[in-house]
C-alpha cells in the first residue's frame, strides 16, 4: 500500500503503460470454460481509412464501460474488436497517396500493384487504431481481432453470397443505382451527401407533330433529353387530354416520342407534364416498367455524353448542359430558364454531382427478408430490443418502403463476387469453389458493397461458418451500440443476415446514440474546421475525462454537443476522486486491514453509519440505470455521492471521529471501505484512475478481478438521516452567519436551539464535537422559548430555530429584511406545493412515492412559515 500518492492527479503519468500491462496479463481475454453467464459486445468496424474521431471515442467507451460493468458483476465477458475495409473509401485514399507519391493513376498503376499498396495502407492504419483503443482503455480481446477481408470472412461471404443465390434472393439485372462518375461506381445512400444547390429549371418547348401546339416541360437536367421516351401527364389532368396519344418532337434529337398518361404525374408541380427519361431517373425508371418503354442510356460511365448526344458526343454532362441550351434558345424552344434551389446528391469520396444511372448490378432481394425482420420484431420472444425503442418505429417505417440493394461495386478493392462466366457460351456460374477448367471461366470484375460483409458481422466475428464454442458462447451478441446514421445502412442488413443464417436473433439489445456536434450544434467537419481530434483531448486532459464527458452530457438517442469546458469538469471530478484516496491513503497505517464485518457492525458513529446507508442506495440506483443505459442519470448520481456527500461532508465529518478513540478503528474502516466501493462503482467510466487508486490501496489485483458492490443488510433508522441532516444544516447556516457578518473562524460562537424536538437535547452532546472542529461553535441551550436579547441572528432549519447572541455585530432591520425575504420564498413554494397536489393529472399520474414526496414537502414548508412568522413577530 502507498500511504504518499503524489499530491497532484497527473493523467499522464497515471495512463502511461497501463493499458499495455492490462493486455500483457490477459486481462481482456474471454474465458472460454467458465460456467457464468456471458455478455459480448461487437466494436463497430472503424474504416481503415484514417484516425478514430470523437464518433468512435464516444461509440466505443459506451461499449467499454458495459463491458466493464457486466464484469464486475460477474458476467463471462467478450468484447471483440476489428476494422472494415471501406472499399470505396480506402480505394480512394490510396489513389490518392498513390497519385502524390508515385505520379500514377490506377489504370497506370494497374490492379496487383493497387491492391499491394491498399494492403500496406491497411496495415499502416490498422496499427495506428490500435493505439488509439489503447489511449481510450477499451477492454478488446485482441485474439478475437476481425478484419474483413480476413480469410475466414471471405469464406463467410461466399458461402452467404451463394445460397441467396440459389435461393432466388441475389440477381443479376439492370436499375437504377446511384451512380459516381468520377469513381465510376454505383454507391450506397450512405456515401451520398444531399447538399441545396443553386441550380436552374428550364422551361423547354415539346411541339406536337404537324402542330404549332407544344407542351412546355421543366427540368434541371436537360443533357438527358436525347435519352427521353415520351411525354407523361396525369389522366386527369384536363389540360392535356387532347394530346394523350399524340406524339411530340424531342427538342434535342428531333426524334418523336409519345404523350402517355400515369397517375404518378402532380398535376399541381411545374407544368402538370413532364419528360420521362428511364435510364436516367429513378422515378421514370418505375414508369417504363409499367409502360414497357425502352431505356437507353445518354451517358459514358465517367459523365460523358455517348453516341445518343450526336454532336456532343465525348462532352462533359455540364458542358453540354450549358451548350445545348443555348442551341435550343436559338431555336426558340426555351420558354424560360428560372434560378432553382434544390437538394443535389455529392458522392461523400469524390465530391462528385452524382447521377442516376441505369446500370447492370447484381442486387438482393429485400422482400422477403424484410417481411421476415418485420415478422420477428412482432413476437416477443423473438423480437431485438431497441434503446430508445423510437428507433425501431423508425427501422420498421424505413424496412416497408425498402428497395432491393444494389450490392456490386466497381471497384479493386473489396470482397470478389464468387462469380465466374464462361468465355464462349457466357454461361454464369456461382459456387465458392472456382469452376474447372478456370480458364475457361472469366470471374466477376465487381466487388461487394462493404455493407454486405458489415451485415455479418455478429456471427462472422465469432468465426461463422464453423461451429465452435465461441459462437454456441457469445452469440447472440448482448448489445449493440452504433449511431441512429447507420440504423438502415447496417443494423438493418445485421438482423436479416443474422435471422436468414443462424436461426437466430444477431443480438439481443440494441442501444442508438446521436452524433457529436460542435459547441455551436454544428456538425463537424473539414469545411467548417471545427473537428476535434480525441488523441488532442486526452493528451492535455486524459482519457478519463473525456470518457466521462462523453456518457455524461447527453440522453440516449441524442446529439452530444462537445464542450471543453466539460472536458475540463470532468478532470477536476477525477482530480476530486484522487485527492479523497489520498487522505484516506495518508490517515491508515501500514498494518491496516479492511474488515468488512467491522464496517457494518452495530457500533458506528452516526456519521459512519450515514455514509453506508447512502451507499446502499446509491448502488441500487446505478445497477437500476444501468440496465436501462441511463449512463447521464448514473454518473450523475456516481458524481453527488463522491463530490457533495463523501468528499465535501463524509470525510470532513470523519476527521471528527478519527479523534475520538472510541471511533477511530471503525471510522477508518468505513472511510477505507467506502472509497474502495466508489472506486469500483466508478471504474467503468473513468478506468485508468480507478485502476491506479486501487492499486495503491495495496491490491495486487487488477480491479476488474473484483466484484461490483453488493448491498448490505443495515438497519436504516431515521434517526441517522435525522442526525446529520440536521448537522449539515446548522453547519451550513453557521458558515453563513460568518461569511454575512464577515466573522473569523478564530471566534468562538454559542448557540440557543428554540425548539420543541426532543432531537437537539438528546443528541446535543453528539452533534457538538463536529460543530466545534467544523464552525468553532457549539449548542449551549435548547428550549421552546427563544433569547432575551435583542443583538442576536436568526437561522431557520427544518425543526427549529438557530440563534446566536451576536453582540455588537448585528444589524436588526437587516435580520427583518432577511425574514421577510424567506417568507416571500417558503410562501411561493407552499402555493407550488398546493398546486402540485390539487392537480388531478399528477395525482392520477405520479407514483405515489412522489406524491408522497410532495405531501412532506408542502408540510415542512408550512413548519418553517410558522417559524419565520414567529420571529418577525418577535423582531
Amino acid at each position: 500500500m502507498n500511504r504518499n500518492l503524489n499530491k497532484k492527479y497527473n493523467h499522464i503519468e497515471i495512463e502511461k503503460d497501463r493499458y499495455q500491462q492490462w493486455v500483457k496479463s490477459g486481462l481482456f481475454k474471454a474465458n472460454v470454460s467458465s460456467i457464468n453467464p456471458t455478455f459480448s459486445i461487437i466494436l463497430p468496424p472503424p474504416n481503415v481509412t484514417g484516425l478514430l474521431h470523437l464518433g468512435h471515442a464516444w461509440d466505443s467507451t459506451i461499449q467499454d464501460l458495459l463491458i466493464r460493468y457486466k464484469r464486475l458483476q460477474g458476467f463471462n465477458t467478450l468484447f471483440i474488436p476489428g476494422m472494415d475495409h471501406a472499399g470505396i473509401a480506402t480505394q480512394v485514399k490510396v489513389a490518392q497517396r498513390i497519385k502524390e507519391e508515385q505520379k500514377l493513376n490506377l489504370q497506370e498503376l494497374g490492379k496487383d500493384k493497387f491492391l499491394q499498396q491498399a494492403w500496406k495502407w491497411k496495415t499502416e492504419y490498422a496499427q495506428n487504431i490500435r493505439k488509439q483503443w489503447a489511449k481510450l482503455g477499451l477492454a478488446l480481446d485482441y485474439s478475437h481481432e476481425v478484419f474483413t477481408l480476413d480469410e475466414n470472412v471471405k469464406q463467410a461471404v461466399n458461402e452467404v453470397f451463394v445460397k441467396l443465390y440459389k435461393e432466388g434472393l441475389v440477381y443479376r439485372g439492370k436499375k437504377i443505382v446511384n451512380w459516381d462518375p468520377e469513381l465510376k461506381t454505383a454507391i450506397s445512400n450512405i456515401e451520398l451527401n444531399y447538399h441545396e444547390t443553386k441550380g436552374k429549371m428550364y422551361y423547354l418547348k415539346y411541339f406536337i407533330e404537324n402542330s404549332s401546339e407544344f407542351i412546355t416541360i421543366a427540368t434541371t437536367r436537360p443533357e438527358t433529353m436525347f435519352a427521353d421516351q415520351c411525354i407523361v401527364v396525369n389522366s386527369k389532368d384536363k389540360r392535356y387530354l387532347q394530346f394523350i396519344g399524340k406524339m411530340v418532337i424531342n427538342p434535342a434529337n428531333k426524334m418523336l416520342i409519345k404523350v402517355i398518361a400515369d397517375d404518378y404525374v402532380d398535376m399541381n408541380f411545374g407544368t402538370g407534364a413532364m419528360k420521362c427519361t428511364p435510364a436516367h431517373d429513378a422515378n421514370d425508371y418505375e414508369i417504363a416498367l409499367r409502360h414497357n418503354l425502352a431505356m437507353p442510356i445518354c451517358m459514358n460511365v465517367d459523365g460523358t455524353m455517348n453516341e445518343l448526344a450526336q454532336s456532343y458526343i465525348n462532352q462533359d454532362r455540364m458542358v453540354c448542359r450549358k451548350q445545348l441550351v443555348e442551341q435550343l434558345r436559338k431555336e426558340n424552344l426555351v420558354v424560360k430558364v428560372e434560378d432553382h434551389l434544390h437538394q443535389v446528391g455529392y458522392s461523400e469520396r469524390s465530391n462528385a454531382i452524382i447521377e442516376s444511372y441505369l446500370s447492370q448490378q447484381w442486387f438482393i432481394k429485400m422482400k422477403p427478408l424484410v417481411e421476415m425482420i418485420i415478422d420477428k420484431q412482432k413476437n416477443k420472444k423473438t423480437k431485438i430490443d431497441f434503446h430508445p425503442i423510437l428507433f425501431e418505429q423508425q427501422l420498421l417505417q424505413w424496412l416497408n418502403n425498402i428497395q432491393d440493394w444494389c450490392i456490386s461495386r466497381q471497384l479493386w478493392w473489396g470482397h470478389s463476387l464468387p462469380v465466374w462466366y464462361h468465355k464462349k457460351t457466357k454461361k454464369i456460374y456461382v459456387d465458392t469453389n472456382p469452376p474447372s477448367p478456370i480458364n475457361d471461366y472469366i470471374q466477376e470484375s465487381d466487388v461487394l458493397d462493404t455493407w454486405f460483409s458489415s451485415g455479418l458481422w455478429p456471427f462472422v466475428t465469432l468465426g461463422w461458418p464453423q461451429k465452435n464454442v465461441d459462437l454456441q458462447k457469445y452469440y447472440p451478441i448482448s448489445v449493440l451500440v452504433t449511431a441512429y446514421d447507420i440504423l438502415f445502412f447496417w443494423v438493418a442488413r445485421m438482423m436479416f443476415m443474422g435471422w436468414k443464417f443462424t436461426n437466430q436473433k444477431p443480438f439481443t439489445n440494441v442501444l442508438i446514440h446521436g452524433l457529436i456536434r460542435d459547441e455551436q450544434g454544428r456538425k463537424m467537419s473539414k469545411s467548417l474546421n471545427n473537428g476535434i481530434d480525441p488523441m488532442e483531448v486526452i493528451k492535455k486532459y486524459g482519457a478519463d475525462a473525456l470518457r466521462y464527458f462523453l456518457v455524461s452530457n447527453c440522453a440516449p438517442g441524442q446529439d452530444l454537443r462537445f464542450s471543453i469546458t466539460k472536458v475540463e469538469s470532468a478532470w477536476n471530478f477525477n482530480n476530486k476522486l484522487w485527492n479523497a484516496a489520498r487522505y484516506v491513503l495518508m490517515n491508515i497505517d501500514d498494518k491496516f486491514q479492511l474488515d468488512e464485518n467491522i464496517v457494518y457492525n452495530n457500533s458506528l458513529s452516526f456519521i459512519d453509519q450515514w455514509i453506508l446507508q447512502e451507499l446502499n442506495q446509491l448502488i441500487i440506483y446505478v445497477e437500476q440505470y444501468m440496465e436501462k443505459y441511463e449512463f447521464v442519470l448514473v454518473v450523475k448520481a456516481l458524481s453527488n455521492f463522491i463530490w457533495n456527500k463523501y468528499c465535501s461532508w463524509y470525510i470532513e465529518l470523519n476527521k471528527v471521529n478519527l479523534q475520538n478513540q472510541e471511533q477511530q478503528s471503525n471510522s477508518l474502516q468505513t472511510l477505507y471501505y467506502v472509497l474502495q466501493q466508489i472506486i469500483i462503482m466508478v471504474h467503468p467510466f473513468i478506468p485508468f484512475i480507478t485502476e491506479a487508486i486501487y492499486e495503491e490501496m495495496g491490491y495486487k489485483n487488477s480491479i476488474l478481478t473484483n466484484k461490483f458492490p453488493k448491498v448490505k443488510v443495515m438497519e436504516k433508522t431515521k434517526v441517522v438521516t435525522q442526525f446529520v441532516e440536521i448537522l449539515i444544516e446548522i453547519i451550513g447556516n453557521i458558515r453563513e452567519i460568518r461569511k454575512e457578518l464577515n466573522l473569523s473562524l478564530k471566534l468562538p460562537l454559542t448557540i440557543h436551539i428554540n425548539t420543541t424536538n426532543s432531537f437537539f437535547e438528546v443528541e446535543k452532546n453528539t452533534l457538538n464535537p463536529y460543530l466545534l472542529q467544523l464552525t468553532n461553535s457549539q449548542i449551549v441551550t435548547i428550549s421552546d422559548s427563544p433569547l432575551s436579547v435583542n443583538n442576536k441572528i436568526i437561522k431557520i432549519i427544518n425543526s427549529a430555530v438557530i440563534e446566536i447572541n451576536v453582540s455588537n455585530l448585528f444589524n436588526k432591520e437587516e435580520q427583518l429584511a432577511k425574514l421577510k425575504g424567506e417568507l416571500v420564498y417558503i410562501e411561493n413554494e407552499i402555493k407550488r406545493s398546493k398546486d402540485i397536489l390539487n392537480n388531478q393529472q399528477f395525482l392520477a399520474k405520479a407514483p405515489p412515492t412522489k406524491v408522497e414526496i410532495e405531501k412532506q414537502k408542502l408540510e415542512k414548508y408550512q413548519n418553517q412559515k410558522k417559524l419565520i412568522n414567529a420571529k418577525i413577530k418577535e423582531l
